[in-house]
């Protein structure tokens, strides 16, 4: 996708439909900067207000994600293109949250790792050694709840028994065992409960 193509086509139907981008904005109950981030295709728009600002320009989700209006005659070949275009940047993102989840758990742990190190070498009273022991969790206890995001969000997990591929609740994933990327949750399609990997691809 041409996100600065897109965002021209998104500021010429803004004219067209006599809009500003401050009233643009106001329709959509975003920020006037969201829409000039758009505009100069410095970021696109999100899925949650995709259709309504399509029916505002009085475009299609299609003429949209081309960056110009679809004729007829390429509206299927557009469609696939851009259904396409969006998994493939699904997998990128989920490719990246996946590697921010690892440098999270690193850095979470060293703060525990060091102080671990700090207590057993130094000969400190008992009660301090507790504080900085209590201490080196902090991080990893802030850092728990966007983990958990992450793996709920980033790729599909597959099930062992059916191998349907699903994006499951937070609280599954905040209550189920895990394995490294694997965790022992119920399957929404078989409702069999299995260990179940993560994959980045649903098909």
């Amino acid at each position: 996708m041409d996100q600065g193509k897109i965002g021209k086509f998104i500021a010429k139907c803004r004219r067209n439909a006599n809009l500003t981008q401050m009233q643009l904005a106001e329709k959509l109950n975003i920020t006037d900067r969201a829409v000039s981030k758009w505009e100069t295709g410095r970021a696109m728009p999100d899925s949650s207000i995709m259709i309504e600002l399509c029916q505002i320009l009085k475009i299609s989700v299609n003429d949209l994600l081309s960056g110009e209006k679809v004729t007829v005659d390429n509206y299927n070949k557009e469609l696939e293109n851009n259904l396409l275009e969006m998994v493939r940047q699904k997998e990128v993102s989920d490719r990246r949250l996946l590697k921010a989840e690892i440098l999270i758990i690193i850095f979470s742990i060293l703060p525990i790792i060091a102080s671990a190190i700090l207590v057993m070498t130094l000969n400190i009273e008992e009660w301090v050694g507790l504080i900085i022991a209590l201490s080196s969790v902090v991080p990893l206890l802030i850092a728990l709840p966007f983990l958990i995001r992450i793996e709920q969000v980033a790729g599909y997990y597959e099930c062992s028994a059916c191998g349907h591929k699903y994006v499951p609740s937070y609280k599954s994933v905040f209550l189920s065992r895990h394995i490294g990327w694997k965790r022992r949750m119920k399957c929404p399609n078989c409702k069999k409960k299995t260990w179940q990997k993560k994959v980045l691809k649903k098909d």
